[in-house]
């Protein structure tokens, strides 16, 4: 079945982990959850059984059994179909490729930043550094964690690139933060 629609990060997140194995979608949550895909995707339960039911009716995974753990209700595994297998990879070849203006607030924030005493700004802007560099601090200890494991880097690659760019935005915060405080910028 052609899909329409590009797979969402959350779909991606799915058929990349049914690409894997085939498993249940409270088992995908718990893997996302352990490996900590929070980071990159919004994870929610609810949502991620829905979007396996959405990837089931575009033909993209099947249902390949049901099964019962003691009291614990029914859980229906999933496995990807060659078409799924398909859209995934399209779609990460198309976001490896192209990039895409995401919108992030924080540009905005700072065209409006104007609207604020310096002092209000500077203290907004130390809290951002702070909560960046505890970010920082999160991501090199899976680093680090996934090296001990002998992990190879390929399968965490984004958290080198998430290091990346923590990095130059605390320089580049850190530098704004001290033009503002030296009057280097105006307010």
């Amino acid at each position: 079945m052609a899909r329409k629609t590009p797979l969402t990060p959350l779909g991606v997140a799915a058929l990349g982990l049914l690409v894997e194995r085939p498993m249940h979608p409270y088992e995908m949550y718990q893997l996302l959850m352990q490996r900590h895909e929070d980071r990159l995707v919004k994870i929610r339960r609810g949502t991620l059984y829905h979007m396996v039911g959405r990837l089931a009716a575009a033909g993209l995974v099947e249902p390949t059994g049901t099964d019962r753990d003691g009291n614990r209700p029914e859980r229906t595994t999933y496995a990807v179909c060659p078409e799924g297998k398909a859209a995934l990879e399209g779609r990460i070849k198309e976001l490896l490729s192209t990039p895409v203006n995401e919108y992030p607030c924080f540009p905005q924030a700072l065209g409006e930043a104007h609207n604020l005493p310096s002092g209000v700004v500077l203290g907004l802007l130390e809290t951002r550094l702070t909560a960046l560099e505890a970010g920082l601090a999160i991501l090199n200890a899976d680093a680090a964690q996934a090296t001990s494991r002998g992990v190879a880097e390929k399968y965490w690659i984004d958290v080198g690139y998430q290091q990346h760019q923590l990095r130059a935005e605390i320089q580049w915060v850190g530098g704004l933060r001290a033009n503002i405080a030296h009057g280097t910028i105006p307010w």
